[in-house]
């Protein structure tokens, strides 16, 4: 099964803030885990976040965090923030359980 992958607005809007080469890298990474199996997780790669309702996924590229939740045959990207900043934007972003 193949899924839609959609950004919301304020995904897109750090999609097209990153540098050409960090897009190429997080779109490929998109391409590859969220399009067939955005809830396969795994140790290093995809995760499941606990105590979240939204984000549900986290998909690790590079220094690079990609927040997503499945929805059906959708995937939603709702943030792609780099490593030092999630915590922040969890805080911000994040809807607890």
């Amino acid at each position: 099964m193949k899924y839609d992958v959609v950004l919301s607005p304020q995904g897109r809007a750090q999609f097209h803030g990153l540098s050409a080469y960090d897009r190429a890298e997080v779109r490929d990474a998109i391409d590859r885990h969220l399009q067939h199996r955005p809830t396969a997780e795994s140790k290093s790669r995809i995760k499941r976040l606990r105590d979240l309702r939204k984000p549900q996924y986290r998909l690790r590229v590079g220094q690079l965090r990609v927040f997503y939740d499945v929805e059906g045959d959708m995937v939603i990207v709702h943030g792609i923030v780099d490593k030092p900043h999630v915590a922040e934007w969890l805080a911000e972003e994040g809807e607890r359980s």
